[in-house]
């Protein structure tokens, strides 16, 4: 049985991402002025009391609007309720109850689950605002009096919540999880690919670029395992970024790719490799993950028998530091080879994972310095005494020499291409680093 989820839903501007970001102790969700700030559902695992449970911010409801991003959050929003254990619906003392308010209350009504309502921005400590009283006319029980700036009143709030958790059983927490970053520039079809794989319309997918503002994590399973679908904000190139909520969406899908075991390296096949992905690849890379190259949008390509091998090059040629990385061909809107990611994803997850003794290694390295002799340089010529592996994920090596300055990075590379043949270490980068003779 998956911990309780429990969601924050209300309308916009009422501080839902300010009491989530209280709750969980960490700034996770986008915290603005503006309303609509949140878009998609933000989902974080936190604990009360002895009780692990999984928080969820909402975009805000506006039961009644014809805009196309407000439609989204609202669906978003739904969605939450209808997989929430416990809702927490926010409030406004400031504003009072308004007709959105009771648009939103008739909405969870309906929903037949367990509600708190929570009365936001009560900020002074002593004697009830007289004014809480208004949202009993919400029909949703007592309204409790919280500040999400402040704290107060969320002891409370969770207990509450805690309270209305279905009876707990044994759950099943474990390690097999592959938790996989879906990156790429903006619009390049990020959202649509996970919505594909879940089957449901779980993150917005517009032609506006950049309608996924927050990272999402989302667990899925299926017949090849348990994974955490990780959809960020597509990354724009840093002098593009205007406004400061943007600048928080790249600084959280750097964050999804560090604590990512797979990326996903979405690229628009129309698009070919620009500078732009060249770089997203690049962070993917300098931190050690294993990745996949997703060419999206093949369905809208003119093909011809060569056309594939041409895509094959540009790649190539535009991530030539990553030429370990698979590559392949798909459509996130009609489906095409997307039941074929998971194979991969396995695959690379596994390569980064391997682990290689030391006596096979430095028979490669023994063999490898055999058949091309290491450097010299003014006479003195570099000599590999040894190598080990020191960690996974991706593998790393070490190596012990007489002077770490004859290493050059041609030998080093050809060195890498010497385990990669043997070992295959096949979506992964792999990690090499000296160790000088009489170094600690």
């Amino acid at each position: 049985m998956s911990k309780p989820l429990v969601a924050i839903v209300g309308r916009p501007n009422v501080g839902k991402s300010m009491l989530f970001n209280k709750l969980v102790g960490k700034r996770l969700s986008i915290v603005e002025d503006t309303p609509g700030i949140t878009r998609d559902r933000l989902y974080a695992e936190t604990d009360w009391n002895g009780r692990s449970f999984t928080l969820v911010d909402t975009g805000g409801i506006e039961p009644s609007t014809d805009d196309e991003i407000l439609l989204f959050m609202r669906r978003q929003a739904e969605i939450a309720i209808e997989t929430a254990d416990v809702i927490i619906f926010v409030a406004d003392i400031k504003t009072g109850v308004t007709a959105a308010d009771m648009d939103v209350a008739n909405i969870l009504l309906k929903s037949k689950k367990p509600v708190v309502l929570a009365v936001n921005k009560v900020d002074s400590i002593g004697p009830v605002d007289p004014d809480i009283y208004e949202f009993y006319s919400l029909g949703l029980g007592d309204p409790m009096a919280i500040s999400a700036i402040h704290g107060h009143g969320t002891g409370d709030l969770l207990d509450k919540c805690v309270s209305l958790f279905p009876a707990e059983k044994e759950t099943e927490e474990g390690d097999d999880v592959i938790k996989v970053a879906i990156i790429g520039r903006p619009n390049v079809g990020k959202s649509s690919l996970v919505n594909k794989i879940l089957g449901e319309d779980r993150v917005i997918v517009s032609n506006i670029p950049g309608t996924t503002r927050d990272a999402v994590d989302t667990p899925f399973d299926n017949e090849h395992g348990k994974y955490l679908l990780i959809d960020t904000a597509g990354i724009r190139r840093r002098s593009k970024i205007q406004d400061r909520v943007e600048k928080f969406s790249v600084l959280r899908a750097e964050r999804a790719i560090s604590r990512a075991d797979v990326c996903l390296i979405m690229l628009d096949a129309q698009d070919g490799v620009t500078d732009q992905d060249t770089k997203i690849a690049g962070m993917a890379h300098e931190c050690g993950k294993a990745s996949i190259i997703v060419v999206n949008k093949w369905d809208l390509i003119e093909k011809d028998d060569k056309t594939m091998n041409r895509m094959r090059a540009d790649i190539k040629h535009g991530l030539g530091f990553m030429t370990y990385a698979p590559t392949i061909f798909i459509s996130a809107l009609t489906g095409q080879r997307v039941g074929r990611l998971f194979e991969l994803i396995n695959f690379v997850y596994g390569q980064s994972c391997m682990r290689i003794s030391t006596s096979m290694l430095n028979s490669v390295l023994a063999e490898a310095t055999t058949r091309v002799q290491p450097p010299t340089d003014r006479g003195k010529r570099l000599k590999l005494f040894y190598m080990t592996q020191t960690g996974i994920k991706p593998p790393n090596f070490v190596i012990f020499v007489n002077d770490a300055g004859l290493f050059h990075y041609s030998y080093q590379r050809y060195i890498e291409n010497q385990i990669r043949s043997v070992f295959g270490l096949e979506g992964t980068p792999v990690r090499i680093v000296l160790r000088q003779k009489g170094d600690t």
